[in-house]
Parts: C-alpha cells; structure tokens; sequence
C-alpha cells in the first residue's frame, strides 16, 4: 500500500508544542497575549489553553485571512477566461 496511506492523519487542532512554536511562549497566559497581539483567532479549552484550528493556522501563516476569502454570496471560481 502507498506510503500516503499509512500516514497518520494530524489532529485538527495544533498541539501544544505547536502554539509554542508560532507564538515562542510556553505559558498559556503568554500565548494568548500574544495571539490577541497578533489577532489569530482562537478558543479556549475548559483548561485554559488556546485551542487554533490547523486549517486556520495554515491559513494565517500563509499570510491568508478568512475574510480575504469570502465575497458577498460565497467565493466563486473565475471560468470567465475559459474557452
């Protein structure tokens, strides 16, 4: 079976090391003062942790906001240049 197939799946929510990594804070209290500084958007868990969604995060580090993907009506593709 392909390699692809084998591969686990990522959780989709960023791990903790992984919120560690982008904001270079290991406290929580320190990763949400930096995530509002830098406007992510985020939850809470009940423990007081951030929670980012991976898509998101995907998003953002790639310099992608959601609102830059939303038109009036929803994003449509382009087929005008089509023949």
């Amino acid at each position: 079976m392909s390699a692809i197939f084998e591969m686990p799946i990522p959780s989709e929510t960023l791990t903790q090391d992984e919120i560690s990594d982008i904001t270079g804070c290991s406290r929580k209290g320190e990763q949400i003062q930096w995530l509002h500084a830098n406007s992510w958007i985020f939850h809470k868990n009940k423990a007081g942790e951030p929670v980012i969604g991976r898509l998101y995060a995907r998003l953002k580090l790639a310099g992608i906001t959601p609102a830059a993907m939303t038109v009036q009506g929803g994003w449509l593709p382009d087929f005008s240049t089509l023949k």
